[in-house]
């Protein structure tokens, strides 16, 4: 079976999907990942990648759509604006990887694309070949809205390609913990390939204090540092060592004596060791600190990040705050409120009561 992989190409989108494409991989299929931009780090693991977005600038996207709808771009900033900015964005971005998806998808002739929701475009060339198309989740969103706000400002793309709406998958495969949040599709446990980087042999380890990891988003905006600051700000009030993970030089100019900096690491590696941790409210972090069974602050930033620390700070699991309300009283409570450890540790259990990618592979080639 030939097995197209369409991701947007952004590494927080294409990470998720690379262990269900390795898996695929290793049971003999022959996988191919479409994508672009920093998201070509998919190679990093084994898999042959091609780019369909040469020269790709989110930001530049950004800047074309969002002037021409400013009620939706200042709901987009608070992050109220729901699926709205992301189907302004993606349905933009869409629009320009459609033709070349369904272009590779036409020389290549797969068997089954499997694709995410922000990445509607491998939904098209299937439909265009009339192979089977599989929707995998990869954010704390139900793909189906997602999918829906993306689709509506694609009518030029798809009636390029003879279509009038996007027929409905073959399958999708659902991530999300019930227990957070609802998603449609065959349950899949979320694992996220993490690439790059090296874990130091410290963080193999409990310390001699509660450690807190700290990460920022792998795409940033316009004065957007994420909570670090503020964390730097409150670190010497707090009991506890406090790890930077790839911070901005601002933030790593001058820390406290508790306070230590690391480059890219495999945070699933670092979360065991660990006891929270500190966060943009990017769903990989979410997710990843969930699987840990360990509680995490996220902060309520743009588009999915107030969602997504929302829905974990009413599942219990951990706090929602704005950066500049991150204190050391937030950052201690952390670390010593047990209705939030006993939380995160329920969902971990949940999360690994899920099938993992290599039970999926045969499901998906019965679609075939």
């Amino acid at each position: 079976m030939r097995v197209l992989v369409v991701s947007a190409p952004l590494v927080g989108h294409v990470f998720p999907l690379v262990p269900l494409a390795v898996a695929l991989r290793d049971a003999g299929h022959d996988v191919l990942v479409a994508t672009g931009g920093g998201a070509l780090a998919a190679a990093e693991a084994g898999l042959p990648v091609q780019d369909i977005a040469p020269g790709f600038d989110f930001g530049r996207i950004a800047l074309r759509v969002f002037p021409r709808h400013p009620l939706i771009a200042r709901a987009e900033m608070a992050g109220t604006a729901g699926t709205r900015g992301a189907g302004l964005l993606f349905g933009a971005l869409n629009d320009q990887l459609t033709d070349p998806v369904v272009a590779l998808a036409t020389r290549w002739r797969p068997d089954l694309v499997l694709y995410e929701p922000f990445a509607v475009a491998g939904a098209v060339a299937a439909a265009r070949l009339d192979v089977p198309a599989v929707r995998q989740e990869n954010a704390l969103f139900d793909g189906r809205d997602l999918v829906r706000a993306t689709v509506a400002r694609l009518g030029a793309a798809l009636r390029r390609h003879g279509l009038t709406e996007l027929p409905t998958p073959a399958a999708a495969l659902a991530v999300a913990p019930l227990s957070v949040a609802t998603q449609d599709g065959w349950p899949m446990r979320y694992t996220s390939y993490v690439g790059g980087g090296e874990l130091p042999a410290w963080l193999r380890e409990p310390g001699e204090r509660p450690r807190i990891l700290v990460t920022r988003s792998t795409l940033t905006g316009p004065g957007d540092r994420g909570p670090m600051p503020a964390v730097v700000a409150a670190a010497a009030q707090v009991d506890a060592e406090i790890v930077l993970v790839r911070p901005d030089e601002r933030s790593a100019r001058s820390v406290p004596g508790n306070v230590r900096v690391v480059g890219w690491i495999p945070l699933d590696e670092a979360l065991p060791a660990s006891a929270a941790l500190v966060h943009h409210g990017g769903a990989g972090s979410a997710f990843g600190a969930l699987a840990a069974g360990r509680p995490q602050l996220a902060t309520t930033g743009p588009g999915d990040r107030r969602h997504n620390a929302e829905l974990v700070a009413r599942r219990g699991a951990g706090l929602a705050l704005r950066s500049r309300d991150i204190t050391a009283q937030a950052l201690t409570r952390l670390l010593t409120d047990e209705r939030l450890r006993t939380a995160a540790a329920q969902v971990s259990r949940e999360i690994a009561a899920m099938p993992p990618p290599t039970d999926l592979v045969a499901r998906l080639a019965a679609l075939v």
